[in-house]
């Protein structure tokens, strides 16, 4: 699965182990989504950030685009 077939209301789980919830049904480098972390906020992450969907209850393993993984190249050499 890509971060692109992520849908509004999509339950992810992002790299830092956050849980959080799609709020747009955008494509591209970057998601809106409500993040279940130290607080309960909405907020923009990079789609090379997100690690897993859950779909029926599992986890699914998400998939980067060849864009997204160069962005996540970029962002960690400025130590992002």
């Amino acid at each position: 699965m890509t971060t692109n077939e992520l849908k509004k209301g999509a339950k992810i789980t992002l790299r830092n182990g956050w849980e959080a919830e799609i709020a747009d049904n955008a494509r591209g480098n970057t998601r809106i989504v409500k993040v279940y972390g130290d607080y309960t906020e909405p907020g923009s992450v990079y789609a090379h950030d997100i690690a897993t969907a859950w779909v029926d209850g599992k986890p699914v393993v998400i998939e980067h685009t060849p864009a997204q993984l160069k962005l996540r190249e970029q962002v960690r050499t400025l130590g992002l």
